[in-house]
């Protein structure tokens, strides 16, 4: 999976979670990629959400901001956009990151990601 930024390519992710700004209002617009696809992958995704949530709070995450620039994500034959938003992702060595377009609501993008992939757990199980 690769990752474009307006500061580079990232090409060592492993998984990521699209959040739109719009998914504030709707969360159904949240996105999630990942290489290995398995079951178990919708906990991986609670645990980055929860991760950044949590992190947050205790002014532990390191959000880095990005410019107006659309955020480009390769994930084998599949192509997303993220032209207003938030992506936590996880590189292939475990490190966890999260990237957000400069003044965006930062508290309630990881609400809204965190109540989605919590409910998706939750609903899954």
């Amino acid at each position: 999976m690769k990752i474009y930024t307006a500061k580079g390519c990232i090409e060592d992710c492993a998984s990521a979670i699209l959040v739109p700004h719009k998914a504030i209002e709707e969360a159904g617009y949240i996105q999630t990629l990942t290489e290995k696809n398995d079951a178990s992958a919708k906990h991986e995704f609670h645990a980055m959400a929860q991760m950044a949530y949590f992190q947050f709070q205790d002014d532990e995450l390191e959000l880095d901001d990005t410019s107006s620039a659309a955020i480009h994500i390769e994930c084998g034959e599949r192509t997303e956009v993220l032209e207003s938003g938030l992506l936590l992702y996880r590189d292939t060595q475990g490190g966890f990151h999260a990237i957000i377009h400069q003044d965006l609501p930062k508290k309630k993008l990881l609400e809204a990601v965190y109540r989605f992939c919590t409910r998706w757990v939750r609903l899954d199980i």
